[in-house]
């Protein structure tokens, strides 16, 4: 694995050296005193010392920092669509990206709990930028992905990234997660990246693109939060794109999104499997298209249905519409005080009589309505 060693996560023999070197830096201690609050951190450094592999760690620490976070900042999660899943296969898991870090560290408590394969998951290098932030990604089974390259570069390090992925999945067995597009989704419009599904692709060898693709079983994840706690923070780079003026993130952005991604209210939050994409369908696919730019169009489109179609969609969701459309055709969905509530969030976040304000704020709500809404009328 020498030709992945800038990019692959921690061996288990390189795990106890990492913990040992890591235990006490400041940031992973504060996450181990907000993880076991009632324990002298002595003891905790032994649980943590206890931990001889990536999984070691993962189900003896993380997974119970990934509880206290749900238990403080949400009001529960809850899952669906795994249980058509097989215990022993590895598949590549692609969903929309909210969050930075908690999308991927959910799905993980989810496979756990479902005695799934838990998966290596793609985090861009430029969010992992501090030593302390290294180590704790590749002890939890992230791989980078490099950004900022220029064009060669890029597709040489798209090609290496491909190969990894490929080699993790169909050698290693293990499997893979990542966002359906680069950076995530900042006003709910969720869309695969046809660049994603190509970089993947990149390592078919002799096979056709969907042939290929079709070995990885790929399955589409809804990810779906009642609440956004970053969503004012999204809220610059949002109305940037729709002023089309470029947007410059400051400093400690990212840093920011992930503690307040972690430690604000989520409400409920719901993660739905989709059926692996089947070769059949992959064929059927490759037989509707020409050129393999239509076949990826093609598949992205269908990853997009899928992730749509199981979107679980809260009351939030249909408030948003409604007060984007000024009706009130979605009613039946929320109570007169879950209205109330929104509309007192919404008061409180943003600047209610900026009207582009006001309206890419509650699109981030609505779109997943709107987008599910499509996929009906498009199917009668």
């Amino acid at each position: 694995m020498t030709n992945y060693d800038d990019i692959r996560f921690y061996n288990d023999d390189e795990v106890q050296q990492a913990l040992k070197d890591y235990v006490k830096h400041p940031m992973i201690k504060a996450l181990l005193q907000f993880t076991f609050p009632d324990i002298a951190f002595a003891e905790i450094e032994k649980k943590v010392l206890a931990c001889h592999s990536i999984r070691d760690f993962q189900t003896h620490v993380i997974y119970l920092t990934v509880q206290k976070v749900l238990e403080k900042s949400s009001e529960g999660l809850s899952y669906s669509g795994f249980d058509n899943l097989k215990k022993d296969e590895a598949y590549m898991y692609i969903s929309n990206h909210r969050d930075i870090v908690l999308d991927t560290s959910l799905l993980n408590c989810v496979l756990y709990e479902s005695d799934l394969k838990m998966t290596a998951s793609a985090i861009g290098d430029n969010l992992v930028q501090k030593p302390f932030l290294l180590a704790l990604s590749r002890l939890n089974r992230n791989f980078l992905v490099k950004r900022g390259l220029g064009p060669r570069e890029m597709l040489k390090s798209s090609q290496k990234l491909s190969e990894y992925i490929k080699m993790l999945l169909l050698k290693e067995k293990r499997s893979v997660w990542m966002a359906q597009r680069e950076g995530r989704t900042k006003d709910g419009n969720d869309h695969t990246q046809q660049g994603v599904l190509k970089m993947l692709g990149m390592a078919k060898n002799d096979k056709t693109v969907l042939q290929y693709l079709s070995n990885l079983k790929i399955v589409p994840v809804s990810i779906s939060y009642e609440f956004d706690p970053t969503d004012v923070l999204k809220m610059p780079e949002v109305l940037a794109k729709r002023m089309e003026t470029i947007y410059i993130k400051s400093a400690n952005e990212d840093f920011k999104s992930i503690l307040k991604g972690a430690l604000g209210n989520k409400g409920r939050i719901h993660i739905s499997a989709g059926k692996p994409i089947s070769a059949d369908e992959m064929h059927k696919l490759e037989e509707r298209s020409g050129s393999v730019n239509e076949q990826l169009q093609l598949l992205t489109s269908y990853i997009d249905t899928e992730i749509h179609r199981n979107y679980k969609l809260w009351p939030a969701n249909y408030i948003a519409c409604d007060l984007l459309n000024g009706d009130n055709g979605y009613e039946q969905h929320y109570t007169i005080k879950e209205k109330r509530q929104f509309e007192r969030r919404l008061s409180r976040r943003i600047d209610v009589k900026n009207a582009l304000e006001v309206n890419s704020y509650l699109l981030m709500y609505a779109n997943p309505v709107i987008n599910k809404k499509a996929i009906n009328e498009n199917q009668l």
